[in-house]
Parts: structure tokens; sequence; C-alpha cells
């Protein structure tokens, strides 16, 4: 439902006005090890204050990698998500047909704020995050409490995601229907329309 824009010239620009030259080859290798740490450790992620120590201890990997100090603020700035072009056209169809709609994504406790941002979360009914649920897709805990929120038995319900082991066999794992939505065309659906019209 949500991409990350491109946080490596954000981050340029912001060491630039301090007056350190960082180049966008770097910037880029430096938050993909940034990313890479973040999704090993989501899941501390669960409340404000754990969420709080791990984007510092994210924002140190940048540091480490570019040798600058102080990048929480222009890290935490640079980390931008948008809603996918069919994301809120499609939730709202989903919804004229009378589905409840829940987002189970391994995030941490910030999902919310993030779908507020992308203007995407007054078009759910609830989120679970893969951190306050103690646990990441596949395994059923982010799954079983999607379906307490949504009011919904397994067999009523249908999730669709970008993984196959994550999302599709998590999801028949837990006796849901699982689809994959593949943009670059793989699988099941490859957009979020194709799934209003499946429907």
């Amino acid at each position: 439902m949500v991409e990350l824009e491109a946080p490596a010239p954000r981050l340029v620009a912001a060491l630039a006005e301090r007056g350190v030259d960082v180049s966008p080859e770097d910037a880029e290798r430096a938050f993909a090890a940034e990313i890479a740490f973040y999704l090993e450790h989501h899941l501390e992620g669960r409340d404000s204050i754990s969420l709080a120590e791990l984007r510092s201890r994210c924002a140190r990997v940048l540091e480490e990698q570019l040798g600058v100090a102080d990048l929480l603020e222009p890290m935490l700035a640079a980390l931008r998500f948008r809603a996918f072009p069919d994301a809120a056209p499609a939730l709202w169809e989903l919804r004229a047909n009378g589905l409840r709609l829940v987002v189970v994504s391994n995030w941490d406790c910030s999902l919310p704020r993030v779908l507020e941002e992308a203007g995407l979360l007054g078009l759910v009914d609830g989120v679970v995050s893969s951190a306050e649920a103690g646990a990441a897709k596949p395994d059923p805990a982010p799954f079983l409490l999607g379906l307490e929120l949504a009011g919904a038995s397994p067999e009523q319900a249908l999730h669709v995601g970008d993984s196959v082991e994550r999302d599709v066999l998590g999801a028949r794992a837990t006796g849901m229907e699982g689809v994959l939505l593949d943009r670059e065309g793989g699988g099941a659906i490859r957009s979020l329309g194709d799934l209003a019209r499946l429907i």
C-alpha cells in the first residue's frame, strides 16, 4: 500500500546544508545498511520508547557507514513513505462493497502514523504491526490479531501481500486465503485495483 521514497537524495541535501559532502552512492549504500539493520530489529519498536531507541540505533548504523555524527534527525526526515496510486481507490471500492479492511504488516508501532501521512488510515478498519503483535509474518500472531480486529474467521478472510513466504504461505498457515500482489507482473494480481475487481 505504501512505498519508501528514495531517502538518499534527501540525506545528501541535508548534509550539504551542514557543509558535509556525501556522495549519492555512499548515501544509498549507508541507507541499505540501515534498512537491513531495521528489518532485523523492527520488532523491537513496539512502543514509543522502544521505537525511539531503535531509531537511535538505526541512525548509528548510518553514522558508522558515513563517518558523520548526529544523523538521527536527518535520517528521520529522509524516510518518507507514499501511497501507491492504486491504494486509496482500491480501498474505497472494497469498503463500498461492505468489506472490513485491516492492515497487517511487518513494521514497528509507527505503522498507523505512516498510513495516516499517506492518506490511507481512514480507509481501513484496523492496523496490526508485527512489533505490536510480538512476531513477524509468517508467524500466525499478526494474522490472528488482524482477524480479531476484522471480526472474521480465517475462512472469511483474504490476505494480500507482496511476499510468497511471509504473506501467502503465512496467511494459508492460519487458514486464510493468501494472494500475491506482484507489481512486476509475476503474481496473482499486479495492483490493488486488480484485487478490487477480483472480489
